[in-house]
Parts: C-alpha cells; sequence; structure tokens
C-alpha cells in the first residue's frame, strides 16, 4: 500500500474523532499504522490533530470571515478540511503557505469530493492565505464581545462559577497550548542530576518546580522512546501534579500496599520506587490491554517484586482477605485537568458525564474501604477539575465512613508544592500553574 500523506491522515482522524468520539490518541496511531506514515510524517500528522482540536473554534471564527457558506452548515469533511488548511496557514510557520494549501486540497481531494466543493475549499484557503498577516490573534477573537476560549460553552460556564471569569480565561489559554513534555526520573537507578547531564544534547532541560524528582523538556517534540535511556528505564513520562499525588501515600517498613486502578503503571512504579524495605506492593488493573502494558511499564523500569493481578477492585475484593496498610485509589474520571495533554476530551465530554463518574468513584472508595486496616491509608486521586469528581465524592464517602477523617496535604508534599494545597487540606492544582489540573485527598482510617 502507498504511504499516504500526514495531511490525510490528519484529516480523516478529525473526521472519525467527530463521528464516533472516541480517544483521537487511537484513531491517530491505528490511521498511521494503516497508511503507514513514516515517523516524521506521523508526528506531522499528530501536530495537526492535536493543534486543530485547541484551535478550533478560533479556526471556525476565519472559516466564517472567508466564507458565505456557514460553518454550521457545512458538512464535516469540508470543515475538517478548512480547518486543516487554515491551522497550517496561521500557527505552522516552516510549512510554506503554497504546500498548506496544495497538499491539503490534495488530501480532501481523497474522499471524492464534487469538483465544485475541491474548489470551494481551495478558495477559501486561498483567500485566508492573502490575507492571514491582518487576522486577529487567538487571544484578541471575539464573537458578540466574548473572548473565544476553544472550549464548550458549558464548560467555561461552570469553570467561572467555581474559579471566576479571570482564572477561568488563564485555564482555557494554558489549555491551547502544547504541554511540556515532563519526565519522572527513575532514582532507583541514577541521580536526578545525572539523568539531566544525559539529556543535555537534546534541547533546554528545566527541573520541576514542585516535585523532587522532575524534568522538563520544553521544546522536546520527538518521540519519547528515542530519548537516552529510554531503553533501560531511566525515565516515565508524568506530569508534576501526578507524581506529587503519589507521594501523599507515605509508607513504612513491612508495610503492605495496594494500588488499586493501576493503569498502565506511572503511579505504580513510583509507588514502587517508595517502596520500604520489607514492604509489599499489589496492583489491580481489569483492561487487558492497559494490563498488558503495566507489565512492560514493570519490566522497563527494572521494578520487581509488585505483583499485578488483571482484575476489577469488586473482584479483587472477593478474591482477598488481606488488609492493607494503604490504597492509592487513582480513579476513571472525566479527565478535565488533563485537557491541555488531551484537547479531544473537551469535545467529546458532556456535563451529564459528571453524574457517571461520580457513582463510579464513590462505589470504588466504598469498596476499598474495608481493605484498609486500623490507623491506615486511602489516596483518592482524579485528573478532574470538576467539583463531583473531588470534593464531593469526599464529602459524601466521609459523611458515610464516620471512621475516616481527612489530613491536610500539605503535611506530606515538599515545601514548594504545599501552595498547591486547598484551605481544607486537598490537594487541588490547576493549569494555569503549568502543572496538570488534579485533585488528590489523603483520607486516614482510625484505630
Amino acid at each position: 500500500m502507498a504511504r499516504s500523506s500526514a495531511r490525510l491522515v490528519a484529516l480523516e482522524a478529525l473526521c472519525e474523532f467527530q463521528k464516533s468520539g472516541q480517544p483521537v490518541t487511537g484513531i491517530l496511531t491505528a490511521l498511521s499504522a494503516k497508511k503507514r506514515l513514516l515517523p516524521r510524517d506521523h508526528q506531522l500528522a499528530r501536530a495537526l490533530v492535536f493543534g486543530i482540536l485547541r484551535r478550533q473554534q478560533y479556526l471556525d471564527c476565519i472559516i466564517d470571515r472567508f466564507s458565505r457558506h456557514p460553518v454550521t452548515k457545512m458538512k464535516p469533511r469540508t470543515l475538517v478540511g478548512l480547518r486543516t488548511g487554515i491551522y497550517q496557514l496561521l500557527f505552522m510557520d516552516r510549512i510554506p503557505a503554497s504546500a498548506a494549501v496544495n497538499e491539503t486540497v490534495q488530501a480532501f481531494k481523497a474522499g471524492r469530493q464534487p469538483k465544485w466543493l475541491v474548489r470551494f475549499v481551495n478558495g477559501v484557503l486561498r483567500s485566508v492565505a492573502r490575507e492571514r498577516d491582518s487576522l486577529p490573534p487567538p487571544e484578541r477573537m471575539t464573537v458578540d464581545g466574548v473572548p473565544v476560549l476553544n472550549h464548550p460553552e458549558w464548560l467555561v460556564r461552570r469553570w467561572e462559577r467555581v474559579y471566576g471569569r479571570q482564572r477561568t480565561c488563564g485555564i482555557c489559554r494554558i489549555n491551547n497550548e502544547p504541554p511540556p513534555l515532563t519526565l519522572r526520573v527513575n532514582t532507583g537507578l541514577l541521580p536526578q542530576h545525572q539523568f539531566a547531564a544525559m539529556l543535555v544534547e537534546i534541547g533546554r532541560v528545566e527541573y520541576g518546580k514542585f516535585a523532587e524528582t522532575a524534568l522538563c523538556l520544553p521544546d522536546f517534540r520527538g518521540d519519547v522512546a528515542s530519548l537516552p535511556g529510554y531503553d533501560r528505564g531511566c525515565f516515565v513520562v508524568q506530569d508534576e501534579a501526578a507524581q506529587l499525588a503519589t507521594c501523599l501515600l507515605t509508607m513504612k517498613q513491612g508495610g503492605r500496599y495496594l494500588d488499586g486502578c493501576a493503569g498502565v503503571g506511572g503511579k505504580t512504579t513510583h509507588l514502587a520506587a517508595l517502596l520500604p524495605a520489607g514492604a509489599d506492593l499489589t496492583a489491580i488493573e481489569p483492561e487487558k490491554r492497559r494490563y498488558r502494558l503495566l507489565g512492560e511499564n514493570l519490566q522497563r523500569m527494572q521494578v520487581t517484586g509488585v505483583a499485578t493481578v488483571n482484575m476489577d477492585l469488586d473482584g479483587f475484593t472477593d478474591t482477598s482477605s488481606e488488609k492493607y496498610d494503604g490504597i492509592l485509589l487513582d480513579v476513571p474520571c472525566s479527565g478535565t485537568g488533563v485537557i491541555r495533554r488531551r484537547p479531544d476530551i473537551r469535545w467529546n465530554r458532556r456535563e451529564e458525564d459528571l453524574a457517571g463518574y461520580q457513582r463510579q468513584q464513590l462505589k470504588l472508595l466504598r469498596t476499598a474501604a474495608p481493605l484498609v486496616q486500623g490507623d491506615g491509608i486511602i489516596v483518592y486521586a482524579t485528573c478532574s477539575l470538576e467539583p463531583e469528581e473531588n470534593s464531593e465524592v469526599i464529602e459524601a464517602f466521609l459523611a458515610e465512613h464516620a471512621q475516616f477523617c481527612l489530613e491536610d496535604a500539605r503535611r506530606f508534599l515538599p515545601s514548594a508544592a504545599q501552595q498547591l494545597v486547598s484551605a481544607v487540606g486537598f490537594f487541588q492544582p490547576t493549569p494555569e500553574k503549568g502543572l496538570d489540573g488534579f485533585f488528590a485527598a489523603r483520607l486516614r482510617r482510625q484505630g
């Protein structure tokens, strides 16, 4: 099969995302493999898809300026084709305008579009190319006097109620920028400064602002597996917020610990690195693909002695009589705190989804509670900004379980990170602080 262009893959991935609402990363990966894209072309396709999703409303405003046919009446492929071309013209300086227009039109034509529609797309893109220097930048684009924030109205509205207008604008604007690559150094293998020295030739390297094992590569846009030390397990990709949340599960020699929602193992490998002598760690993950990746990451990070179980927490509780000194519950959630990393989340979540997440989260907490022995700890964590998934879950759980109490997260975090803790003791950073939006609560079982 002949290799297809990055623009065609980007266009088809966005059309499929619009149709199915499935995570765009999986769609893009499957299409890139099917079309046999070279690594550099996959990187371009990814940059296009993620960039367009981050700037979607702004791009639509530009389209409406140059098209007599309104955006709301356009067929999906036409709209995606225009967004793809205009994004290159306005945000990708290294791509010549002629290539942005001509290659996008060729990708659009691959869908067997009628000639008049191809001429329409070509005409709009050429008009934008001629006048692009006179167009307002994203931060000055407004509709009826309201800033274009590139987030759905329902999400902006609810954030304004919680955070206020100014802070909401800050969250939205940082969500529209590519995030830096943040790594957690496997300090069990080598010191942080030694690994930082290994990365100097890659580009700018910065130490984390809050987490003591974090390094940031703000300019890196390549394949993570190409970084020095990847195969030896010198690092894992992990935002500072996630690194700090794991630190809330303090551990003691000879203790027994459980990662109740292990996923692909980011926090599991961190817990393993912090595990004291004689302590045991079990990680459970029900989904087969994530469980396989969990095993691969444990192996790559040279982690031994962690027991893994391919089962959900309910099933595990039914088959185990163990009591634990500490449990980490990084629960499934809406993900509104990581929209900067996963820009598709903003467009495929609905406000009514939050109640379903809350039910699932409360169920997991209730299931974990009997597994904790006296004076044991549960750390509950999400990558959500929504009260329904965070403070409301904790309040409901504590109302039902008088034997548990909330502990102030400040006592268990590095001094630089204590500013990220709320007045009542929740670890609660938001994206405008430069790290992922996150939530974590440390709950102690008394007696």
